[in-house]
């Protein structure tokens, strides 16, 4: 697909624009990565990749929940999100396997690490532990994508390039603002989430990435992936909202014979941003599955 910027995009990314921000940058091999590594210095590292729309904000109140645990965490913004660079090619899952194996080769320790990933980061988190087992220690999924198969709507935005461009130029920020919306059903909530992103989103090349990842990630019809990690010999904990409406919580059973996760929680009430929602919650599951016999500090 053509590089595109939308009429609402009256920003750009510079050294002088990211001067003002918090957290630190890093220049990969596909461009510029805004990331935060947090927490007590000598704490097990936690990494953490997020969904399609969300930065490393998105973390802020799981990433706390887990520093009072002892963890020490790595959050990031993928390309095309926060405020990590608008990349002008495909938004593939190569791509974003990428940036993650490089940013932990580069601010982790050697590992393992603890690996966890909510919705389309679920898919990254699981193909780089694909990838590079050794690497990780553990892996949480949390509202994961993948297992649903491929909805009329993606395949028109697959049929080339040249229809996503269009779909993206003249529906897109409708298509962005419906998907946004089913996220979090709790109004307040929502509104903090749409106050987290809506800056980020008027910066250049953001909606053109989102229709490029729509285009070219692998979102949907992901059973081999599950099966593959299901085969390792690393522990798994699943974690789902019960009201989630972006990966309904229907393919529960599905996933867990793919997955055979060691560990499952489903959480009540809760949409498919768990983490944002029930940031506590995500962190103490983690912490206790990783460490069951770590005291808070």
């Amino acid at each position: 697909m053509e590089y595109f910027l939308d009429a609402r995009e009256d920003r750009a990314l510079t050294p002088r624009t990211r001067a003002a921000l918090r957290g630190a940058f890093i220049a990969l091999s596909d461009g510029v990565t805004h990331y935060e590594l947090t927490g007590p210095p000598d704490g097990d590292v936690v990494v953490l990749t997020g969904g399609i729309t969300v930065p490393l904000f998105y973390w802020d109140d799981t990433v706390a929940a887990l520093h009072d645990r002892g963890f020490r965490t790595l959050t990031y913004s993928a390309y095309g999100r926060g405020y990590s660079d608008r990349v002008r090619g495909r938004y593939d899952e190569d791509l974003f396997v990428r940036q993650l194996t490089e940013l932990i080769e580069a601010l982790a320790p050697p590992g393992p690490n603890h690996v966890v990933g909510a919705s389309m980061g679920a898919l990254v988190a699981m193909e780089y532990t694909r990838r590079t087992p050794t690497a990780v220690r553990s892996l949480a999924l949390i509202g994961p994508a993948g297992v649903s198969s491929r909805p009329l709507t993606q395949r028109l935005l697959t049929i080339s390039d040249r229809v996503t461009r269009v779909v993206a130029r003249r529906w897109g920020r409708r298509v962005f603002d419906e998907h946004r919306r089913r996220n979090i059903t709790d109004p307040e909530s929502a509104a903090r989430l749409q106050a987290m992103i809506a800056d980020a989103y008027r910066h250049e090349g953001s909606l053109y990435a989102f229709f490029s990842t729509l285009g070219h990630f692998p979102l949907f019809d992901r059973g081999s992936l599950y099966a593959a990690i299901g085969s390792l010999a690393i522990p798994t904990v699943l974690m789902w909202g019960t009201d989630d409406l972006v990966t309904p919580i229907d393919a529960l059973d599905h996933v867990r014979d793919l997955l055979r996760p060691d560990e499952l929680r489903v959480v009540e009430d809760c949409g498919h941003m768990v983490p944002f929602e029930r940031p506590s919650l995500v962190a103490e599951t983690i912490a206790e599955f990783v460490t069951p016999d770590r005291k808070p500090l």
